[in-house]
C-alpha cells in the first residue's frame, strides 16, 4: 500500500513538472508581426468590468494591435452563468475605450469555453490562422485545442495577475488532463 501511494505521488509530481514545462514553453513564444488576426479568448466579467485575468489579456492584445495597425482583432466570449453581459461585449467596449477602431474589432459572443471560443471564431469569421492571446497559464492548452480544430496559431501570453495565479494554475493542471482525454 505504501509503495502504491509513493508511486501515485511520483506520477503526480512528474505530471505537474511536465505540464508546467509545456505551459512555460508555450508562454514564451513570440508571434510574428502584422498577423491578419489576433484572437483574444474571453474570461470572467464582473458586472461590466473585466476580471484581472481578462484585463491582462486585453492589455496584451492592445499592445500588439498598437504595434501592428493593420491587424484585426476577434474578441470571443459569451455570457457565463453569473455574468450580466457577454464577455465579448465587455471586451469590445474596453478596446474602443483604449482607442482601437471599431472596424478592426470582430465579435464572437456565443462561446462558453476555450474550445467554443476557437471553434465558433473559426466558423464565424472563416479564419485558418491567428495569433492567440490568453494568459501564460492558458496558452499551451488553448494552442493544443486550436491545433485539434485546425487553426494554425502562434501564442501571445499575457501575465497572470498574482491574485489569480494559484487558482488559475491549479485549475489548469486538471483542465489539461481533461483536454488530452476528452478532446475539449
Amino acid at each position: 500500500m505504501k509503495t502504491a501511494i509513493i508511486g501515485f505521488i511520483g506520477i503526480i509530481i512528474i505530471y505537474v513538472a511536465a505540464a508546467s514545462y509545456l505551459m512555460i514553453a508555450a508562454a514564451q513564444e513570440k508571434p510574428q508581426r502584422n498577423a491578419e488576426y489576433v484572437l483574444i479568448l474571453g474570461a470572467r466579467v464582473y458586472e461590466d468590468r473585466l476580471s484581472l485575468t481578462l484585463k491582462a489579456r486585453m492589455d496584451k492584445g492592445i499592445e500588439y494591435l498598437r504595434e501592428n495597425p493593420e491587424t484585426k482583432v476577434i474578441v470571443s466570449g459569451g455570457k457565463g452563468a453569473n455574468e450580466v453581459i457577454k464577455e465579448a461585449t465587455a471586451m469590445k467596449q474596453y478596446l474602443l475605450e483604449k482607442g482601437i477602431k471599431e472596424e478592426r474589432i470582430f465579435v464572437e459572443d456565443q462561446s462558453t469555453s476555450t474550445y467554443e471560443n476557437i471553434q465558433y471564431s473559426m466558423e464565424k469569421f472563416h479564419i485558418s490562422k491567428a495569433v492567440l492571446i490568453s494568459n501564460d497559464f492558458h496558452i499551451y492548452r488553448a494552442k493544443f485545442i486550436a491545433k485539434r480544430l485546425g487553426l494554425e496559431t502562434e501564442g501571445l501570453a499575457a501575465p497572470t495577475p498574482w491574485k489569480a495565479k494559484a487558482k488559475s494554475y491549479a485549475r489548469e493542471y486538471f483542465a489539461i488532463i481533461k483536454t488530452w482525454v476528452m478532446d475539449q
